[in-house]
């Protein structure tokens, strides 16, 4: 250890209330941070996963100008066929074909307008959370069965109820007139008024027959292990559809851009609440570092009359500061580290999570994400910020007379 750190160190025990007090703001800091950053990652994964569950999923197969013109002209052939070769080269049963299309739905009494999913009833519950969201009736069973599956808030306005008929009505893939019967098999409720009101599930055989698809469909969906999987199993499904030149795999931030958004604007509104904290932590720091240089007025000013250079007094305080820092860095994210590794193994539930886990179809547990980031960004900003706020003690040295200091009372 050099003089200029072994000198900071003696001088920070000096004052060990003083100094135990700063470093322990650091400790605290750093491990909220910890924690509530992988808290926070962890609640993006499960929103991202709940959001694309209901009905996106992490990829998608589609003909290149489905996504931007979503009409039931921009079709494809052979959809089961393309998903049984999917299924197969992925070893994965997380895929899933349907077919989507619009038609008015009128019930003895109301009509209104909805989209229509064409699903494969043996496979849609393992890309989708809908399914399990059916409060009453059933799912579908079998893909050519004349049932639907629709939301709670259609099922008011169209004053239905389980076993109750509905008549489609609508325009089929050649243009011409597509009508049918469907008896009400199930009512799901997803919370979410919009697909609860607008949007209803066909058996994907039937929905084939009624709008005249024959073999085709409107996109594959492909649920991944995991988040941090999705770029590399579209890489796959890319070579496994290679000739298939008028098709295109998505992923889920082109599918829904706007939930990448809204992770974006809560990351911002967290960064400012963790920024009054980093900035409280730094003033901590500021507030130590001036007093410890103050009170030492006259030392420093004998120091620089026996020919110290004011740069290498300025280090010292630099380097209380850094230990301080280090201190606080090391125990911080220790003890932040292992509660957030803690609660991803167990679970994080605050009151009132799992009544809505219940009614939503979601887990009723939190799990943080720990990673190098969640671990480190924060502590690090807190790092940094409390080595910045020591340079102005530092710089105080530089103005400081020998003479005048070694007055100082």
């Amino acid at each position: 250890m050099n003089i200029t750190l072994r000198m900071a160190w003696r001088n920070l025990w000096r004052h060990k209330r003083r100094t135990w007090l700063t470093v322990g703001a650091m400790i605290f800091s750093n491990l909220l941070l910890v924690f509530m950053i992988s808290l926070q990652f962890g609640s993006y994964r499960m929103m991202i996963d709940n959001t694309l569950k209901t009905y996106t999923g992490h990829l998608q197969v589609q003909q290149k100008k489905y996504n931007d013109d979503p009409k039931i002209r921009n079709s494809f052939d052979n959809i089961i066929t393309l998903t049984k070769k999917l299924r197969s080269q992925l070893d994965s049963q997380n895929i899933a074909a349907r077919g989507v299309a619009f038609a008015m739905t009128s019930s003895a009494t109301r009509s209104y307008g909805l989209q229509l999913i064409g699903v494969e009833p043996e496979f849609e519950p393992n890309i989708s959370n809908l399914p399990g969201l059916v409060r009453q009736g059933h799912y579908f069973s079998d893909s050519d069965a004349q049932e639907i599956v629709i939301g709670r808030v259609l099922a008011r306005n169209l004053d239905v109820s389980i076993g109750d008929e509905l008549t489609l009505l609508g325009s089929g893939l050649d243009g011409s007139f597509s009508a049918g019967v469907v008896k009400v098999a199930g009512i799901f409720e997803t919370g979410n008024n919009d697909i609860d009101r607008t949007m209803a599930q066909l058996p994907l055989g039937y929905f084939q027959s009624l709008f005249s698809m024959h073999q085709q469909g409107h996109n594959i969906a492909i649920i991944a292990d995991s988040l941090a999987q999705v770029k590399t199993l579209q890489n796959t499904v890319s070579d496994l559809i290679a000739d298939r030149k008028e098709l295109v795999v998505l992923d889920w931030d082109e599918l829904q851009p706007g939930l990448k958004q809204a992770i974006q604007a809560d990351i911002a509104s967290a960064w400012f609440m963790y920024a009054v904290l980093i900035v409280l932590v730094a003033f901590s720091v500021l507030n130590t570092q001036l007093m410890s240089v103050l009170e030492r007025t006259r030392e420093f000013g004998t120091m620089m009359a026996l020919g110290l250079k004011p740069l290498r007094l300025g280090s010292v305080i630099i380097s209380e500061a850094f230990i301080m820092s280090s201190l606080g860095l090391l125990i911080g994210v220790a003890l932040g580290t292992a509660i957030a590794y803690y609660m991803s193994i167990e679970g994080f539930a605050y009151p009132g999570l799992e009544e809505m886990a219940v009614k939503f179809n979601m887990p009723d547990r939190i799990y943080p994400e720990v990673s190098l980031l969640s671990i480190f960004i924060g502590p690090g900003i807190v790092f940094l910020s409390s080595l910045l706020a020591s340079i102005y003690p530092a710089l105080r040295l530089f103005f400081l007379h020998p003479v005048s200091a070694m007055r100082a009372v």
